[in-house]
């Protein structure tokens, strides 16, 4: 398992997840970058996501859905404010309407995404999610937020692990 470590922090209101992966950090950037390499693990194995918009800019966003087992689907949508490709993307981590709307009954939180060379062609990769108050937080983990986020992050390997493969 790539995931090195899983950290809440109720004061700070935050959960970061760390991963390392044996990629170039430009390799993990690309899993980001690439709407279709993004479908392959952004969402757990039995809700995986289909991204119908993707602008990985600052001001741009990203629109996607999930489609769990019962063909049941929820949406979700970034605003992009930072994108500094391979190292750092910030966004607003947002729940969707059926319409594609802001679903306002639901926090919407930040993320921190970190891409950073730990050598020997090994990238270490955090993702922190940051909410706005200990009971929005409290609800998106109870939804199963650290479960999921475990679960796609845990897809990448496979992923990267097709590279290998090709190159030989």
């Amino acid at each position: 398992m790539t995931i090195t470590s899983v950290q809440k922090d109720t004061e700070a209101l935050s959960m970061t997840l760390a991963a390392e992966f044996d990629a170039p950090t430009e390799r993990v950037w690309q899993l980001w970058d690439d709407p279709r390499q993004l479908e392959r693990w952004w969402g757990p194995p039995t809700y995986p996501a289909t991204v119908t918009s993707h602008d990985l800019h600052p001001g741009g966003r990203v629109e996607y859905h999930m489609t769990g087992p019962e063909g049941d689907q929820s949406k979700g949508y970034w605003e992009i404010l930072e994108a500094e490709p391979p190292h750092r993307l910030v966004f607003n981590d947002g729940f969707a309407n059926d319409d594609g709307t802001p679903n306002t009954d639901l926090p919407l939180n930040s993320a921190r995404v970190t891409i950073e060379d730990i050598g020997g062609r090994r990238t270490r990769m955090s993702i922190e999610s940051i909410f706005p108050s200990a009971e929005a937080m409290e609800q998106v983990l109870a939804m199963g937020m650290e479960e999921g986020l475990k679960e796609a992050v845990g897809q990448i390997d496979a992923i990267l692990a097709e590279d290998t493969a090709r190159s030989r």
